[in-house]
């Protein structure tokens, strides 16, 4: 959900209010019954494997950028099942992008190569945020605000209220133009908002989806 305001009201409707919470399970996200979460599911598996990650958590990240559309496009021209990029999914080995399959394998190897990216961060769970992070808005916007964090005194190795308050502050004048910010501006609740709600939603999976 890339937009703010849309997310304030999905929230809304869907988390503070439990008779459509209800009903949610049959409609958005959710794209089958009978304890399933997606058509896609056997191949989200796969790769969530690859990653070494609980499928439902990969699931949810599908959801976030696709809604398991594997014909989405974004005004960008992001594209499919994990939104990538043409040229970045060429590169990860995807010849035909719409393929759910080559889309998935694409995106969880550039979600790959961010963990590696990000390995100095010791806690799997943060470096997993991280890494979530960089697929949405690039690494060199996190490690800006990794760079402001540190200058804060708020700890760097830490996503939820520590580096994720700096990538908000992204967007601000004041911090984008500091000397230790090399990327510049960065609309920081995208990646802010992009995180917390698959972490939610995969709450929300667990509980629900075994």
């Amino acid at each position: 959900m890339k937009d703010e305001v849309d997310y304030y009201v999905i929230y809304n409707k869907y988390f503070k209010n439990r008779r459509a919470y209800r009903e949610r399970l049959e409609s958005e996200f959710f794209s089958l019954g009978g304890g399933n979460i997606s058509r896609f599911d056997d191949i989200i598996r796969r790769y969530a494997d690859t990653l070494g990650w609980d499928w439902r958590l990969f699931a949810s990240q599908v959801y976030q950028e696709s809604r398991f559309n594997p014909r989405a496009k974004s005004w960008a021209g992001a594209t499919g099942l994990m939104q990538m990029l043409p040229e970045t999914a060429g590169e990860y080995g995807a010849k035909s992008i719409h393929d759910p399959d080559q889309n998935l394998k694409a995106g969880s190897k550039y979600l790959k190569w961010l963990l590696n990216y990000w390995e100095d961060i010791e806690d799997e769970t943060e470096r997993i945020k991280f890494a979530m992070a960089s697929y949405n808005c690039g690494f060199g916007h996190i490690e800006d605000a990794q760079k402001l964090a540190e200058k804060h005194d708020a700890e760097t190795d830490k996503w939820s209220g520590h580096v994720n308050q700096y990538i908000l502050k992204l967007s601000e004048k004041e911090y984008f133009n500091d000397e230790v910010v090399q990327y510049g501006y960065c609309r920081g609740e995208e990646p802010y908002t992009y995180v917390k709600e698959i972490f939610e939603r995969y709450e929300h999976y667990k509980r629900l989806i075994n």
